[in-house]
């Protein structure tokens, strides 16, 4: 006979769900951790007496966490997309099928989504990751952000705005996969003409730190086209993975990952490639699948 008390069992049931509301919130897979955790110490040593909906209070907990974290590692409201953080991707296997996976990937957020989410200010991303992506109600999440339910639909409302004008639709996995086809081969072949037309004239590329072989950004296809020619000569070999909902390309140096980029795709075109290089991040993922 279970012992677990009604708390416990509630928590753990819903742990991803917590694990994807703050990975969201704060683009960071080890402090999505860290938040779920902070979330059930405070939740542990609350009074549960009259919380008729222990997972929707879970949540507000874990909320309240991420707001906080987001406040404190912010120094300005407000970021622009050119000095924005880029936020760790879920890396999975591209062939990975199965009932389990496709449920992964359908609540899964796109990179390129979630680097616009680090532009908003903190409360206008909670806000939308709450009401946009889980559907919580404005009238449960006005408490969290002390607004009342209209000002709480406005700042949602503005979220929108931003997200919609700064992060691409949509696209068809096999599209996104022929696109970033395309461009690996004409990288590896050094064919700027053919990477300048799979390139969007105004395509940028962001790193998370200014290694020699990757400035910390790119704009343009033409910058753009004769980097990523350059950094083929860095790179022993590249491998295309699933990277949150779409495509991502793993790059190899010394039998190691090297760096991870995140594409996005409009038009027929990579708008934008997100990439994580630095040794320390990558260290803190699982990265086997890179490998098998």
């Amino acid at each position: 006979m279970s012992t677990t008390d009604p708390l416990t069992s509630t928590f753990e049931q819903n742990r991803d769900h917590l694990r994807a509301v703050a990975y969201r919130m704060l683009g960071s897979l080890a402090d999505a951790e860290d938040a779920v955790q902070d979330a059930w110490v405070r939740a542990s040593t609350a009074s549960v007496d009259g919380v008729e909906n222990l997972a929707g209070w879970l949540t507000t907990v874990t909320s309240r966490v991420c707001l906080n974290m987001l406040r404190t590692r912010r120094t300005h409201p407000e970021q622009s997309l050119d000095d924005v953080h880029v936020p760790d991707p879920v890396l999975a296997p591209l062939d990975t099928h199965g009932p389990e996976h496709d449920a992964v990937q359908a609540d899964s957020v796109s990179v390129a989504l979630l680097v616009v989410l680090e532009t908003l200010s903190p409360t206008e991303r909670l806000v939308f990751v709450l009401h946009d992506l889980f559907a919580m109600p404005f009238e449960e999440i006005a408490p969290i952000v002390e607004r009342t339910p209209a000002a709480t639909r406005k700042l949602a409302s503005r979220a929108r705005a931003r997200v919609q004008s700064g992060a691409p639709a949509p696209v068809p996995l096999a599209e996104q996969r022929r696109v970033v086809d395309a461009f690996l081969s004409a990288a590896r072949g050094g064919d700027l003409d053919e990477l300048m037309s799979v390139l969007a004239p105004d395509m940028v590329i962001r790193t998370d730190n200014a290694r020699d072989e990757l400035p910390r950004r790119i704009v343009g296809a033409d910058a753009a086209a004769r980097g990523a020619v350059t950094f083929q000569q860095f790179v022993e070999r590249t491998r295309m993975l699933r990277l949150n909902d779409g495509i991502g390309v793993v790059s190899f140096k010394g039998g190691r990952v090297a760096s991870v980029a995140a594409f996005a795709v409009a038009d027929g075109r990579v708008v934008a490639m997100n990439i994580v290089a630095d040794p320390e991040r990558l260290a803190q993922w699982d990265l086997s699948c890179a490998y098998a």
